[in-house]
């Protein structure tokens, strides 16, 4: 194997590599390399006949990267979940094709990848957005680093399918520096603003999946996807079986399994189960006078004709109701925190927190809410200074 350099003009390299096939006839391979150093060139040039060597080389081909992502997602659009499959096409065709898609896949490099990133972080967006006549628009401010770390997980993932089929030799995205993203601060309400928001949402149709929420930490896919087959209002069994998730696409809505992917059973309170009832002889009477008989199989969530909700509506809603109170403005979803979070400070043993919560593991719940778990650090101090002394032996 062997290869040379050609200086096609300043900066510009040609890397030319002899290939041998086995009745030794010589092929030329050509790849150009853009530096302003000889020695980088030289050291490119040796890589590739390493390469050539090992059994790694990878011919180059003239598919761009937007060529290869548009590929990459019909592939993977049948093992994915269809919620899943369109974040990606998002990422995808207005990320990642704007910054990196008209590079040639084999000519995608580490150095090229994180310039985008950085371009992406520090300069304005590109704007598409309708202008009247004469009309200036406030530049679109840069993406935020969250939003650029999901770009660099989701090239990562499409490159490794491109190294599994040999169209690269290494997955230049794996060795990019991620950008430093900061955690979102968790907001909740307390005990005073759980019950105010209880008092004032109580003759909104948003009381129950708001009560769901706050009480049980439901999801809000799993208070949409509760029907009343899974819901036991009894004296003796009071609980709610958590079987289903309700999420939306471009399709519509679908059912799928929890996020965890198992079903839990979620224990009600005495409180909890008097407003179920309420509610469901209400929701009965609301449904007889439209000539609907609700059943067990009904949403204990739905529409005024005992239709679905769609996820999207709930939240709609929820931000037009809890605008007209006086409340700190808080996604539905921190409702959920609402509830860990007074759960955790009351002294509820994580464990148990986890599995109501529906984490799939207890270090989600730990690194999610130890913040709020009153004494931890002092309490640990304590047991291990007991653990000394009780080890230490009289008179030593």
């Amino acid at each position: 194997m062997k290869g040379h350099i050609k200086e096609r003009s300043p900066g510009k390299w040609a890397i030319v590599l002899d290939i041998y096939d086995a009745a030794g006839k010589r092929r030329r391979k050509w790849h150009t390399f853009e530096t302003t150093s000889k020695r980088k060139a030289e050291e490119e040039c040796a890589r590739l006949i390493t390469e050539l060597k090992s059994g790694n080389y990878v011919e180059p081909t003239k598919q761009t990267v937007a060529g290869f992502l548009n590929e990459w997602l019909t592939f993977i659009k049948p093992s994915v979940a269809p919620k899943t499959f369109e974040r990606y096409a998002e990422i995808c065709r207005k990320g990642l094709v704007p910054l990196i898609g008209t590079v040639i896949l084999a000519k995608l490099k580490t150095d090229k990848i994180d310039a985008a990133f950085t371009d992406a972080l520090t300069k304005p967006r590109a704007d598409h957005r309708k202008r009247k006549e004469g009309e200036e628009l406030e530049p679109l401010p840069p993406l935020a680093p969250r939003t650029v770390h999901h770009f660099r997980r989701v090239l990562i993932k499409a490159l490794g399918q491109a190294v599994t089929w040999e169209r690269l030799s290494r997955n230049p995205a794996a060795a990019t520096t991620p950008p430093k993203v900061e955690r979102k601060k968790m907001l909740a309400y307390d005990a005073a603003q759980t019950a105010q928001l209880i008092d004032e949402l109580r003759p909104t149709r948003m009381f129950i999946p708001m009560l769901l929420a706050v009480k049980c930490g439901l999801r809000r896919g799993e208070i949409l996807a509760l029907r009343w087959r899974h819901v036991e209002l009894g004296d003796n069994l009071r609980h709610l079986s958590i079987v289903e998730s309700a999420e939306q696409t471009a399709d519509g809505v679908r059912y799928k399994e929890p996020k965890s992917g198992r079903a839990r059973t979620v224990a009600l309170s005495a409180s909890t189960v008097a407003e179920l009832k309420a509610h469901r002889t209400r929701q009965a009477e609301e449904q007889l006078r439209l000539g609907i008989r609700p059943d067990a199989d009904s949403f204990v969530v739905a529409q005024v004709d005992g239709s679905p909700l769609q996820p999207r509506s709930l939240t709609h809603e929820w931000i037009r109701v809890l605008g007209k109170t006086k409340l700190p403005r808080i996604r539905f979803h921190d409702l959920r925190h609402t509830h860990a979070s007074q759960m955790l400070s009351a002294g509820v043993h994580p464990k148990v927190a986890s599995e109501r919560l529906g984490h799939s593991t207890i270090g989600i719940t730990l690194d999610l809410y130890s913040h709020v778990m009153p004494g931890m650090q002092a309490d640990a101090a304590e047991a291990v200074d007991a653990a000394i002394r009780s080890a230490v032996k009289p008179g030593s």
